[in-house]
């Protein structure tokens, strides 16, 4: 918090960040003095944070995120049917995760169940070990080496995938995105099992994530121009933008992000 107030431009009132294009291993932009990516949202004092960021006058803030791109992204790649399914069926994904692990119909998922697939889906397409989804969902390491088991008969595919794309990664040494960016894993023959399990769970989704919301922003930003929209796109966070907005220009910014986002790359699920 003391670093903000002597950051701000004195030609603009304003604080600026400065976006690294080439820094992160996922290829991601990350953001810099100040880094505008983490300020916090859960607690109280990040709540307070927060009320700093206001628009320009007379504009509105507009922020688009991807719904669950890891996961969309992990359907498109290892194609299980199941997965899809859930997808083009616009079913929320853990709820549909939630009821084909415990037979149950999709209506009758408690919240509990709920969070354990929300944990299971992202801890699980990031390759967490046993202990580590015991240790996070605070169950016994027997439950959590169920849950994993019943998730991958759940999604035989993605299993399949996982360790196909750990394969390839340590014969070639890298990954590739969706887009044939190569991603060189240093660690991936490491003899050091937590390392290595490190380079393979990097290996799988995130480049490819990067790529697309980059592929986005440019597009936007093409329109953007080509429109003669004065509205601005201010900041890339992951897998979300946030653009400061005209009143006026509201309602064709809008289209032009949701349009411009969701057909950054043809998925075989809805992106």
């Amino acid at each position: 918090i003391d670093a903000l107030p002597k950051l701000i431009k004195k030609q603009t009132g304003h604080i600026h960040t400065s976006f690294n294009q080439a820094l992160t291993a996922t290829g991601r932009l990350s953001s810099s003095d100040p880094n505008l990516q983490n300020i916090p949202v859960r607690t109280d004092d990040g709540k307070e944070i927060r009320k700093c960021f206001i628009p320009e006058p007379g504009c509105l803030f507009f922020s688009a995120d991807y719904s669950q791109i890891e996961l969309r992204i992990m359907a498109h790649l290892s194609e299980d049917e199941n997965m899809m399914e859930a997808f083009r069926e616009g079913f929320d994904i853990h709820k549909a995760t939630a009821a084909k692990i415990w037979h149950e119909d999709i209506e009758k998922v408690s919240d509990a169940q709920r969070k354990k697939a929300k944990q299971a889906n992202f801890g699980i397409i990031y390759g967490i070990t046993t202990y580590g989804l015991a240790q996070r969902m605070d169950i016994p390491n027997g439950e959590a080496k169920q849950l994993i088991e019943d998730y991958f008969k759940t999604f035989p595919k993605v299993k399949a995938y996982m360790e196909k794309a750990k394969r390839m990664a340590r014969e070639k040494g890298y990954a590739e995105t969706l887009f044939q960016r190569r991603r060189y894993l240093a660690d991936i023959n490491s003899r050091n099992a937590t390392v290595r399990g490190f380079a393979e769970r990097n290996a799988i989704i995130q480049g490819s994530e990067a790529d697309i919301i980059k592929v986005a922003m440019i597009r936007i930003w093409k329109r953007f121009k080509a429109e003669n929209i004065r509205s601005k796109m201010i900041l890339q966070v992951h897998d979300e933008l946030n653009f400061s907005v005209y009143p006026d220009e509201r309602e064709q910014v809008e289209r032009i992000v949701i349009e411009e986002m969701e057909n950054a790359y043809p998925l075989n699920v809805p992106l």
